[in-house]
């Protein structure tokens, strides 16, 4: 019976340089393909052979196994696209901040990356917080030089201080955006072991509680601002985001535009929350946003907290 062969391309970083690894089953046929690629060497760190990565031993690799050995190039290329619904990314605070002496800030093109994918500001704020206190962990260290094992040792320090695995997770994904998208090397460290996902239990909120909560709201826009957290099942960054023509009264939706995985969707209306609404919408005459503070604009995030009159969280 014929296998099918095949090879696993990889970005490796070796003495400071891009290779393309190789990895394969032994087998005499890819062997002696690879044998004959530009100057091959084998890697007893990563158990593979490589060659230095060039456009064009790219395409040599590919004209040498083409027809006879199946190429994987899951873990070498990578096409995602661009989100283009996110609000407005600002990194400038971050150019602009004083420098701290012997403090290692974020690399100019990290934060021009995060610019160009369009991340969320509250990702950039995140991952830019966590990448420079990687750095700051190996400041004596070139960036191109830090390895796996550099990579998990400073975990194990952050496992230690009992952190959590959606922090431990957050920190993973900042440092590998700056070695697989900044440096365009996706799946570097492809080895390193991310925590088991948490599984816990909502908050679960009576319907006694809610109606109490909507009854003793200061006002009736912040009573619409419960109603909807609450009977429409919206986080506190998609309430605020909620534009006038996002009300679909005819059919009694609620269109929530780049939400979470930066997806649009609906969401149900209720006829009590459409009444509140309407009354709202005459006292308080909105010209953009559902909600909007006193001088115009977006209602901050502060003010909806205020809202609150119990001890549940709103969802962020």
């Amino acid at each position: 019976m014929n296998t099918i062969k095949s090879i696993t391309l990889y970005h490796l970083m070796i003495n400071n340089e891009k290779m393309i690894g190789i990895k394969f089953y032994p087998d005499k046929l890819v062997q002696g393909l690879i044998k004959g690629l530009p100057d091959p060497k084998w890697s007893q760190q990563y158990n593979m052979a490589y060659i230095l990565n060039t456009k064009g031993n790219l395409g040599i690799i590919f004209n040498t196994f083409k027809g006879m050995v199946s190429i994987n190039y899951n873990r070498f290329l990578i096409n995602k696209p661009v989100n283009t619904k996110n609000e407005i990314v600002d990194v400038t605070w971050f150019r602009k901040r004083k420098p701290i002496p012997e403090y290692r800030p974020c690399p100019e093109e990290y934060l021009l990356k995060l610019e160009l994918k369009r991340y969320a500001n509250s990702t950039v704020r995140t991952y830019v917080s966590f990448f420079e206190m990687f750095i700051n962990h190996y400041k004596d260290k070139e960036l191109n030089a830090i390895n796996e094992s550099d990579i998990r040792e400073f975990l194990q320090k952050l496992i230690q201080r009992n952190v959590s695995n959606s922090y431990l997770n957050q920190v993973i994904n900042a440092i590998k955006f700056y070695y697989e998208v900044v440096l365009g090397m996706p799946n570097r460290f492809y080895e390193i072991e991310r925590p088991r996902k948490e599984s816990k239990l909502p908050t679960v909120i009576s319907k006694e509680e809610v109606l109490s909560i909507i009854e003793n709201a200061n006002n009736i826009k912040h009573r619409c601002i419960i109603q909807l957290l609450y009977s429409a099942g919206l986080r506190r960054s998609e309430l605020l985001n909620l534009k006038l023509e996002d009300v679909d009264s005819k059919r009694m939706l609620i269109r929530v535009e780049g939400a979470k995985g930066n997806k649009d969707r609906h969401t149900l209306l209720s006829q009590t929350a459409l009444k509140d609404l309407r009354l709202y919408y005459k006292e308080w005459r909105p010209k953009i946003f559902l909600f909007e503070g006193q001088n115009g604009g977006k209602y901050s995030g502060e003010s909806v907290e205020n809202c609150k009159k119990s001890r549940h969280q709103i969802r962020d």
